[in-house]
């Protein structure tokens, strides 16, 4: 299991840990007789109790069974699969292609009534164009050596910007100046990209802001990411997914996007910049 510095994940890593250790004291064993009964090194029941090492599904049934629990061995991996899932490595989501990636998604979007987004990298799927949709997922199908499954993968994406038109779904864009001059695709896929977000900021449930580039900003560029409701994020970082639930942390979060938000244009000044990107590409 791939290891992130979100608070959450590491919580969720110490509450199993405090879990399996428990375990161990009821059944009146100590680490170094759990790391014998399971014929591991000494020290590895030690690292597994501190949350320094991740254990298996096959680490805890074991455990589960040396301490005479092996009913409690479901939940505990249960358990096991949600820290997993707080951190996906791109190579673990994208295994079986971009198309599968797109769809676990859905339901997330489904039932989020108020979405957040703020991009530094590239417009966000959710307002991208099909032929920039095309332009991006084609860049990491090649990046990351993935089956070629683009077309399908598209067509996942397209679908979900339905939620843009039907429902009471509400959104706030904020994307960074630089992502209206430095884009992918070439000079036409990015002409249609821009005078689709202008598009998309006209819509009633739609608000697009536009942090545009100066050298005396207060808050600086982070990383992109979505908040869902005031439930859940979602970051995407050069290695992996992370998903964030800890409270604080989605705190933090909403406080960054609503700082960002200060600084960004919006309305006419926020069609004037995007005018200006797609005037300087000719």
């Amino acid at each position: 299991m791939a290891v992130s510095s979100s608070s959450s994940a590491q919580q969720a890593r110490q509450s199993l840990a405090k879990r399996l250790a428990e375990l161990r004291r009821d059944a009146g064993l100590t680490g170094r007789d759990i790391a014998r009964l399971c014929g591991w090194h000494p020290s590895k029941s030690s690292r597994i109790e501190n949350a320094r090492t991740p254990p298996s599904a096959e680490d805890i049934r074991a455990w589960c069974r040396v301490c005479g629990a092996p009913g409690q061995a479901d939940d505990l991996v249960a358990s096991l699969r949600t820290v997993e899932d707080m951190w996906v490595a791109w190579r673990r989501m994208e295994r079986a292609g971009l198309r599968q990636a797109q769809e676990a998604r859905q339901p997330l979007y489904e039932r989020t009534r108020r979405f957040r987004s703020y991009s530094s990298w590239l417009v966000p799927g959710m307002i991208q164009t099909h032929a920039y949709t095309v332009a991006t997922l084609r860049a990491i199908q090649r990046r990351r050596g993935l089956v070629d499954d683009v077309a399908e993968a598209v067509a996942a994406r397209m679908e979900r910007r339905r939620l843009l038109y039907e429902g009471d779904h509400r959104f706030a864009f904020l994307i960074e100046e630089s992502v209206l001059r430095s884009g992918i695709g070439g000079t036409e896929v990015m002409i249609g990209q821009l005078g689709h977000l202008i598009a998309v900021g006209s819509l009633p449930n739609v608000s697009l802001g536009v942090v545009p580039m100066k050298p005396d900003r207060e808050r600086w560029p982070v990383e992109g990411f979505w908040i869902y409701d005031a439930a859940q994020v979602n970051v995407e970082l050069v290695s992996g997914y992370l998903t964030i639930t800890q409270p604080t942390e989605v705190a933090m979060y909403s406080e960054t996007f609503a700082e960002l938000t200060e600084l960004a244009v919006h309305g006419a000044r926020a069609r004037a910049l995007i005018t200006s990107a797609m005037e300087a590409l000719g």
